[in-house]
C-alpha cells in the first residue's frame, strides 16, 4: 500500500475556517496511522475522527495518546481540550435512547468547533409531556439538532415550538417498515412546520457541523 492513499486537506481550516474530519468506517489500522501522523503535525487545529470503534480509536492514540475518545459517539477528537465558546448555543435533542449514538456525534462535533451545547434526550412524540418540559431550553437555543428513528415526527413538532431553525437527523432505529432509517427521512423531508433542515440518514457529524456555522454569529 503506497503513500498515496492519503492526502488530506490541510487547506481546509483557511477555505472554511474548520479542519477536515476524518472518516474513519472502511480505512485500514494502517490509513489511519499514517492520518494520525500528519494530523499530528499540525497540533493547532481541531481534528475529528468520525465512525471511529473501538479498535480504530486504539489505534489512532498510539500516535495521539492524548487524544479524546467517545465511545457511544463513536467520535474521537484532537486535541482533546474542548475550545472555548465561540458562537450560540445548541441544543441537541434525541427522540430516544436508541438514538443516542448519533445524537453524541452531533454533539460532540458542534462542542469541538467551538459552541456551547446541550443534550436532551428520550422526549420521543408517545409522550409529548416530556418535549414540552425542555421549552424553555430549546427556545434558548440558536439552533436544535433533532436526532430521530421510528416515525421521524419529532423534528416538526420542535419547529412549531421554537423560533431558530432545527437541524433533522433521521436514524436507522425502527422496525421493518422504517426501512433503516428511510422511512424518518420521508417524514422529516416532509415536516409542515417551516425551518427544518434535513441531513442523511444517521449522519450526526453533518448536524453538528451544519448547527455549529449556522450559531456562528
Amino acid at each position: 500500500m503506497s503513500e498515496s492513499d492519503v492526502h488530506l486537506d490541510h487547506d481546509r481550516h483557511e477555505r472554511r475556517g474548520y479542519a477536515e474530519a476524518v472518516y474513519c468506517e472502511g480505512k485500514t489500522l494502517e490509513q489511519l496511522s499514517r492520518i494520525a501522523r500528519e494530523i499530528a503535525e499540525h497540533p493547532d487545529r481541531v481534528t475529528l475522527f468520525t465512525r471511529c470503534d473501538p479498535v480504530r480509536a486504539g489505534t489512532i492514540r498510539t500516535v495521539l495518546p492524548q487524544a479524546c475518545y467517545d465511545e457511544a459517539g463513536r467520535l474521537l477528537a484532537w486535541p482533546p481540550d474542548i475550545p472555548p465558546h465561540a458562537g450560540h448555543r445548541v441544543v441537541v435533542v434525541a427522540a430516544g435512547t436508541s438514538d443516542l449514538p448519533v445524537a453524541r456525534e452531533a454533539l460532540l462535533t458542534a462542542r469541538y468547533l467551538g459552541r456551547e451545547t446541550e443534550l436532551v434526550v428520550d422526549v420521543g412524540i408517545a409522550g409529548v409531556h416530556r418535549v414540552l418540559a425542555h421549552v424553555d431550553l430549546l427556545r434558548s437555543a440558536r439552533a436544535v439538532v433533532c436526532v430521530a428513528g421510528m416515525d421521524g415526527a419529532l423534528p416538526g413538532l420542535i419547529a412549531g415550538l421554537i423560533a431558530a431553525p432545527v437541524v433533522a437527523v433521521p436514524t436507522s432505529v425502527g422496525y421493518g417498515a422504517a426501512f433503516e432509517g428511510l422511512a424518518p427521512l420521508l417524514t422529516m423531508l416532509n415536516a409542515c412546520a417551516p425551518g427544518v433542515a434535513v441531513v442523511n440518514i444517521d449522519n450526526g457529524y453533518g448536524a453538528g457541523h451544519l448547527a455549529a456555522q449556522i450559531t456562528a454569529s
